[in-house]
């Protein structure tokens, strides 16, 4: 289902809730702070690798590698400051470690809060359409950029289960799982609630986003909250998932990237980070132990599919290069330079539906389905509780973190089977992916290191073959629901025509174009990024596959 038209459908009453978020502002960081500060000092009793000498320890030892490694003479006073706390651990008393713990969860408390100003909310809800429909067209006059205002819905397409999540969000609280190509996915998924008539979320965003001042003005005070991906030491990750957890005990609708960073090699995520999902299944068991049950929590997985990928040549290199580890956190890419931002759009969104963001059904967060209206049921499709998953055999809300764990290993589960069927393939990728077929044929292997040092007549295939092949992986994909949905300009358009816009789109904004057409042949221009478009149908098999 597309959302274009539907500039005048009304944001569900629950965006009130984000409204009055400042207003609780103090008190979800107060509760925050005493649960986790609780937690750890009933943990420290115990002794051993809880005691709060061993947590503080942790904590200073994290941020003393940290900064050293950003470079110790840029970040002096910090470092100073966490030396003198580590030198000083052993000689304070037991109250004076209750104290910094109190102040530690506060200071990361702080860092991570979020913000939301409905003013800024009402003047992006008029300025985003108006802005994005400027940029998303190419622009040769004032006629031009007129049309190009009044273009957005052809540029960004919305579609899936819409009324499903509606409903579910007028009965209880969303939390939103997007699959994460681009650090534009923060800015594409909340245009997409907006058009959907989804209620706007609270999100976590990596700290490094904020550095760019456009965009970060716009994320601070619509409702993100910054994750340090730096920081990784176990005191941060509490404080961190408690903040989630509260939020979402409050009904604050949420959204989560389960695949933590974005994805390098542009396959459909298969390997997903469960610890903030995990804390909706908290937040839920302690919505029931608090006599709140009626306030049920939903997944919405979502997949955002691009015709081309902004920070794709970055990405890639990343990924071939097997540095993901320690270059976790890319900081200067293609998304840091705002010229470069207009550059991509301006160039290669020039299409009807450049960006598709799909909307799956909802589930609840046990990996059940649910009906039209929010219903969960069980696996044989018989209604059910969920209260029942969390309540003991005497009927009383029991505490099993092994038991919730495996919930959200299941939920995970769901998720990841989800992600394919839900992807809306673009041109790009399926001629991409023939190219790809062809070369790897012809070299005898998919090994995309080997086929790197592959002579450029193997990278060469008659437009009529791409044209046939891409009607192949047409129909294949028709006959079977799991490989997803392909994009609507294949029923607009013979396939001809679409394998030319897609060439036009791999040679329009990269830095080597992807792929040329030269008479009735088609030509590998950059294989690195041929690889990464194609393996966007990386789910669906094919003969040969080394």
């Amino acid at each position: 289902m597309s959302m274009a038209g539907s500039n005048d459908r009304p944001v569900l009453e629950a965006r009130g809730r984000l409204e009055r978020f400042n207003e609780d502002r103090e008190r979800i960081l107060g509760e925050v702070e005493r649960r986790v500060v609780g937690r750890r000092l009933a943990a420290a009793a115990t002794g051993g690798d809880h005691s709060l000498e061993y947590v503080l320890n942790d904590v200073c030892f994290a941020e003393i590698r940290r900064l050293e490694a950003a470079g110790g003479k840029r970040n002096k006073k910090a470092l100073d400051h966490w030396r003198d706390l580590a030198g000083h651990l052993r000689a304070m008393s037991e109250a004076e470690k209750r104290a910094e713990l109190a102040r530690l969860v506060g200071h990361y408390g702080k860092d991570i809060v979020g913000n939301f100003d409905p003013r800024v909310y009402r003047f992006a809800s008029d300025l985003l359409p108006s802005a994005l429909g400027f940029l998303f067209r190419p622009i040769s006059g004032l006629r031009d950029g007129v049309a190009a205002l009044r273009s957005l819905d052809e540029r960004v397409s919305v579609e899936g289960d819409l009324d499903v999540a509606r409903a579910c969000a007028e009965r209880g609280t969303l939390v939103v799982t997007p699959t994460h190509s681009s650090n534009m996915d923060s800015i594409v998924i909340g245009f997409a609630l907006m058009r959907a008539g989804l209620p706007p979320c609270t999100y976590g965003a990596g700290k490094n986003l904020f550095t760019n001042p456009f965009i970060s003005f716009f994320m601070r005070n619509l409702g993100a909250y910054r994750v340090d991906r730096r920081l990784r030491f176990e005191l941060y990750k509490d404080v961190l998932k408690e903040y989630s957890t509260v939020l979402l005990e409050h009904g604050y609708h949420s959204l989560f990237f389960p695949g933590g960073t974005r994805c390098r090699s542009n396959i459909v995520e298969k390997s997903l980070k469960l610890g903030l999902l995990g804390t909706a299944i908290t937040a839920f068991r302690n919505n029931v132990r608090a006599g709140n049950p009626q306030r049920r929590i939903y997944v919405v997985p979502a997949t955002i599919n691009y015709r081309l990928v902004l920070e794709a040549e970055t990405l890639i290199d990343d990924y071939l290069a097997e540095t993901g580890k320690s270059r976790y956190i890319i900081t200067d890419d293609e998304f840091s330079r705002f010229g470069r931002i207009v550059e991509f759009i301006r160039k290669t969104l020039v299409h009807s539906g450049s960006v598709v963001i799909r909307f799956g059904r909802p589930i609840d967060i046990f990996g059940n389905e649910v009906t039209d209206t929010g219903d969960s049921l069980d696996r044989a499709g018989r209604p059910v509780d969920p209260q029942a998953y969390i309540r003991g055999a005497d009927g009383e809300v029991s505490d099993d973190d092994q038991r919730d764990a495996e919930y959200t290993r299941l939920l995970g589960t769901k998720l990841v089977a989800a992600y394919p069927r839900e992807t809306v393939l673009h041109g790009t990728h399926l001629v991409a992916r023939v190219l790809y077929d062809r070369a790897a044929t012809i070299a005898g292997t998919r090994d995309i290191y080997r086929l790197l040092r592959a002579p450029a007549s193997q990278l060469v295939m008659p437009a009529a073959e791409v044209a046939a092949g891409v009607d192949v992986l047409l129909r294949r994909i028709a006959a079977d629901p799991e490989y997803g949905h392909v994009h609507g300009e294949f029923a607009a358009s013979p396939t001809a025509t679409v394998v030319d816009n897609a060439l036009a789109a791999l040679a329009s904004y990269h830095t080597r174009p992807v792929a040329t057409r030269h008479g009735d042949q088609i030509a590998v221009g950059d294989l690195k990024l041929l690889y990464y478009y194609q393996n966007r149908t990386h789910h669906i098999p094919s003969g040969g596959r080394s």
